[in-house]
């Protein structure tokens, strides 16, 4: 007689996802919003052709559960140039992307959303942005790479300075 018990197709479950490892995906990627405003094209034009623009560059991060192990991440992106006194363009842009996390350990589930997840959108986002300012008259905006980790690490510090744990931590 055998000392091996049998499991049954419930503990079976459990001890095959006990032992799978983490599993991250991207289940899809879009543009949620995307708004370009040239308010004074003529005088700005004319401003840039002589001086360089003034820019005010801002970035948000919003990371929710939108199903069983199915988290949606919004990069925000929004850009200021100004001439002078004149706004030469606003851009804003959130993109969005559909992200798949399987079995990550709670402690690393909120880096993942706000470092890992935003670095994967980051390229896209920059493009858009790139491809919507040359396509309102101006050289196109190339962003510089943003590190979402020091970002986090800052949001983190912020957070338990005021009492906070890091799960409360939304990166702006």
């Amino acid at each position: 007689m055998s000392d091996e018990t049998e499991n049954t197709p419930a503990e079976a479950t459990e001890n095959a996802a006990a032992t799978e490892g983490p599993q991250i995906g991207i289940l899809g990627q879009y543009i949620k919003d995307l708004s370009f405003e040239n308010p004074t094209p003529a005088q700005t034009l004319q401003k840039l052709a002589k001086e360089q623009p003034a820019m005010d560059i801002n970035v948000n991060l919003n990371a929710r559960a939108v199903g069983e192990d199915v988290y949606e991440v919004d990069l925000k992106i929004t850009t200021t140039a100004k001439a002078g006194e004149d706004t030469a363009f606003v851009t804003e842009l959130v993109y969005s992307g559909l992200f798949a996390a399987k079995n990550l350990p709670e402690n690393t589930l909120q880096p993942f959303l706000m470092i890992e997840a935003p670095r994967m959108l980051f390229p896209f986002a920059r493009r858009i942005i790139a491809d919507v300012t040359r396509d309102g008259g101006f050289p196109p905006l190339m962003l510089e790479p943003i590190d979402f980790a020091a970002l986090y690490q800052q949001q983190v510090q912020a957070a338990q300075q005021q009492g906070a744990t890091s799960d409360d931590v939304v990166v702006n």
